[in-house]
């Protein structure tokens, strides 16, 4: 018996029916489908050129070779509605006792396309968690989005 076309497809198409399938599930349900995250990644992989970790990496979810060596990164990933402000929320929790160097915001808009990606190295990230003053901060390891592109570069689009 042969492979269906399915068994062949790339991530990326896989990846075209999920965003898909999530808009839809949410347009009908109004709750998300939680794959945010994963979809994140791999858009910033792809756009970043990043290697993505193994799944269930502690810490990480990609890596890079930087002008330092070899660099871990934390991807997150928020999807912005339509008329909600695209800095408002908040990002996805950040553990600072797990490894790594850089953490990348990819931004999302309703149908899961990549609106813009940020990074921040790792001591700012953790400057700003630590920081006196907020629970969600300091508990829950949790930035405003406008926190964090305050410590951020933005990387993509590069031109824009």
């Amino acid at each position: 018996m042969s492979p269906s076309p399915r068994a062949n497809r790339t991530e990326k198409e896989i990846l075209v029916d999920v965003k898909r399938l999530a808009v839809e599930y949410y347009e009908r349900t109004g709750k998300p489908l939680g794959v945010t995250g994963e979809i994140a990644e791999f858009e910033a992989a792809e756009k970043l050129g990043l290697t993505l970790a193994e799944a269930r990496t502690q810490g990480y979810d990609a890596t890079r070779t930087g002008p330092r060596g070899q660099e871990r990164i934390q991807i997150k990933g928020r999807r912005i509605l339509p008329g909600k402000p695209r800095y408002g929320g908040r990002v996805p929790k950040i553990d600072l006792k797990k490894p790594f160097d850089v953490v990348a915001l990819v931004l999302l808009d309703e149908r899961y396309k990549v609106i813009e990606i940020w990074t921040a190295p790792r001591a700012a990230v953790a400057q700003r968690i630590t920081a006196p003053g907020s629970k969600a901060r300091n508990e829950r390891g949790s930035l405003g989005i406008s926190q964090f592109r305050s410590i951020a570069e933005r990387v993509w689009p590069a031109d824009a």
